[in-house]
């Protein structure tokens, strides 16, 4: 396992539990963020911090000539709808700020990188469970970006040598179990972080984007992955792509598709509060079902999902949203 580990957005959601994650087994972390989705309050004070940005190629390579075992790359803009807005800010920040990353590690000699992909890659599912055999098609262009990094890191790995692990996270929700990690997300876009907000007296009420689906309850059905069960598998997936010297492109899903109405029901249970939800007509776009095939990862890196189930994804999060009731 690494020593020294540079974690780019590791100030983040996401970012924040992966570099808890990395510090519990005793790896040295440096956090590099510009803290524009990410949090003061996500640092840990065993890590070290570099206030910088991708886009910032001197900053990056001057941080990385301190010698790094490796690069978790989580910087990245994320919200779906807004790229379809503002194209060059997703082609800036995430393809730009990418290249500059891997051309940093190039100079530095950096070889082995872990790069937070997305399910978005695959567009509209034809089939599920969604494997990695999937075609991947996507639908708005955030996901465009995230398949043309694995296309880099492909090249990259072939001409530089850098091996590289792609995970396809599915939908990130939950809080650290352990209730060391308080920052909230800013701008959230996803659906827990909303009806959170709606439990706390944060927002009157949410939308529910159509109840006429295919599915249990009318409602659309996703893959809720708890953002701890993420955090360690990129700690699984480091481990991987440096003792093996082989790259990976793998799914990170729970196998376990949960109806929006399943989670705005549970929070209801688990908060004791109203939460109330208007039914909308549908998104484009919006697929009724959405769910990940795990295979790969249990069988490559012996990961499974620990705590991805309905309550614990909405009482991890609870926990951290209660103190804000108004």
């Amino acid at each position: 396992m690494a020593k020294r580990i540079l974690i780019v957005g590791g100030a983040g959601y996401i970012g924040s539990h992966v570099s808890r994650a990395f510090l519990d087994i005793g790896v040295d972390v440096t956090v590099y963020d510009n803290l524009t989705l990410g949090r003061r309050e996500n640092l840990f004070p065993e890590a070290k911090f570099v206030l910088g940005d991708v886009l910032d190629f001197e900053l990056l390579s001057k941080t990385m000539s301190q010698g790094f075992d490796g690069i978790i790359h989580l910087a990245a803009l994320k919200a779906a709808g807004e790229s379809m807005e503002l194209p060059e800010k997703y082609s800036t920040n995430n393809i730009s700020g990418t290249m500059n990353l891997l051309n940093a590690a190039s100079v530095n000699n950096i070889k082995a990188i872990v790069f937070s992909s997305s399910a978005a890659v695959y567009g509209a599912p034809t089939y599920v469970p969604v494997d990695e055999s999937h075609t991947t098609e996507p639908i708005n262009y955030y996901g465009f970006t995230k398949l043309e990094i694995e296309r880099f890191l492909k090249w990259y790995e072939q001409i530089k040598g850098i091996r590289f692990a792609a995970l396809r996270y599915f939908n990130a929700a939950g809080y650290d179990t352990q209730g060391r990690i308080k920052g909230l997300e800013k701008n959230p876009q996803n659906l827990l972080p909303i009806v959170m907000e709606v439990a706390a007296g944060m927002r009157a009420s949410m939308n529910i984007f159509g109840n006429d689906y295919d599915t249990v309850d009318g409602t659309g059905v996703r893959d809720y992955v708890h953002v701890s069960d993420l955090a360690n598998a990129h700690v699984k997936a480091f481990d991987f792509i440096t003792s093996n010297n082989q790259s990976l492109i793998v799914n990170l899903g729970s196998e376990n598709g949960i109806s929006v109405l399943e989670i705005i029901e549970s929070a209801r249970k688990i908060t004791g509060r109203t939460i109330t939800a208007n039914i909308v007509p549908r998104r484009a776009g919006d697929p009724a079902k959405m769910v990940a095939s795990s295979g790969k990862a249990h069988s490559i890196l012996g990961w499974k999902a620990r705590y991805s189930d309905c309550d614990t994804l909405v009482s991890s999060t609870w926990n951290v949203y209660r103190e804000l009731v108004k």
